[in-house]
């Protein structure tokens, strides 16, 4: 959740500003821009629960390097970093690797430790602690109950695109890709000690808020900012950053976010949602320039498809979309790869994004993965561990 502590939304403008500028004179896109934001959580390396040290740690992170491109979240136990933007794959994971390592350094002088996860595996008291700040005390007084379970982390997406009318028919286009981007990703099995029973728990954890979940689909820049003036008028988001839908225009920069990935346990994961996620909304652009019409899924089926995929992640079928069909995950995945391959050479991310999802077929999502470390040892605790060396493996695993 991007609920931005006060002053955190000017650094990540700051930050975002050349997003969007790579293009030829006619305006068009040469190399489209991508920058990521990753939250994580703190834990404490001995009772491996969350650990509401926040503020501390985002003093030390950003004296050692990240400056304003690091912040607290909604609640103490989170920290958000952000890249900058960048066009090549190779400079943006170089940049999420050093950023996660400055942010696990910087926990270390507090005696923690991060994890990259969608949803916290132990801990977490409610009601939960909260930033301090305007706007999160805002949040709070508006939606309640709802922050106390919005200790959820995800991975936001950010291409730039160069104006609002093109980010909201590329947003009309993926949106029946958003169950698949959800089960590839998944990485949130587990809620406070307890395995929910879906890969990614985070993604019901935001459907329940009054805008979370799959964007509506826009017939015009006017009919965008229409609706989303009559909602923050009636009190369900509190302001346009409150508009928490998986696909979502900045409002403040010319890019477009992808909001869907839950946190992801390997900054290599990091980087291949980036490069998928890229390559679709390239794909896509080109679509909206010869005119193609997008499709409608009929918003009850794509909800419907949402749940599926984070439920199942990986494992059994995905709804295909528009035609509601049950198709095998895998299927439907390499539908999503062969149809943005065209981008991904062009972009030189064929092969990176190839041994990304081969190393997901074989060894499983962050879900599946954090289940089996559960499944040596009935251990809760082991899975924890295996976070925190996944996440940044240099400060080593939590003492035994």
């Amino acid at each position: 959740m991007t609920s931005q502590a006060d002053g955190a939304g000017d650094a990540k403008e700051h930050l975002s500003a050349d997003h969007g500028r790579h293009r030829t004179a006619s305006g068009t896109p040469h190399l489209l821009t991508v920058g990521v934001e990753e939250e994580y959580l703190l834990v404490d390396p001995m009772t491996r629960q969350v650990s509401p040290q926040a503020q501390k740690v985002v003093e030390q992170a950003s004296s050692l390097g990240l400056g304003d491109r690091v912040s607290p979240e909604l609640t103490c136990y989170q920290i958000e970093a952000r890249t900058e933007p960048h066009t090549a794959m190779r400079e943006l994971g170089e940049q999420i690797r050093s950023m996660r390592a400055a942010v696990a350094r910087a926990a270390a002088r507090q005696g923690l430790r991060i994890i990259s996860s969608g949803t916290p595996v132990l801990g977490q008291s409610v009601p939960t602690p909260i930033s301090p700040g305007i706007r999160y005390a805002k949040s709070v007084a508006t939606f309640q109950a709802l922050d106390d379970e919005q200790t959820v982390c995800a991975c936001h997406i950010h291409v730039g695109v160069p104006d609002l009318a093109r980010a909201l028919q590329v947003s009309n286009h993926l949106r029946p890709w958003i169950p698949v981007l959800i089960a590839l990703l998944g990485n949130s099995p587990y809620w406070t000690g307890q395995d929910t029973g879906y890969a990614s728990w985070r993604t019901m954890a935001m459907a329940r808020w009054p805008v979370g979940g799959p964007p509506p689909y826009f017939e015009s820049p006017a009919h965008f900012e229409e609706l989303a003036g009559r909602i923050i008028e009636t009190g369900a988001a509190i302001d346009i950053r409150g508009l928490y839908w998986d696909i979502r225009p900045s409002s403040h920069v010319p890019t477009l976010e992808i909001r869907v990935p839950d946190a992801a346990a390997t900054a290599d994961e990091t980087l291949l949602a980036s490069a998928i996620v890229r390559a679709m909304v390239a794909t896509t652009l080109q679509a909206v320039v010869a005119g193609e019409a997008s499709p409608r899924p009929r918003p009850e089926l794509l909800r419907a498809a949402c749940w599926r995929a984070a439920r199942d992640g990986l494992s059994g079928v995905s709804v295909e979309l528009p035609t509601s069909r049950l198709i095998p995950v895998a299927s439907r995945v390499e539908q999503l790869l062969a149809w943005i391959q065209p981008a991904l050479r062009h972009y030189g991310d064929l092969e990176l994004v190839r041994a990304g999802w081969s190393r997901l077929r074989s060894a499983g999502n962050g879900a599946h993965r954090q289940r089996a470390a559960y499944r040596r040892r009935d251990s809760l605790a082991d899975v924890v561990d295996h976070l925190i060396v996944s996440t940044s493996p240099a400060p080593g695993p939590a003492p035994a």
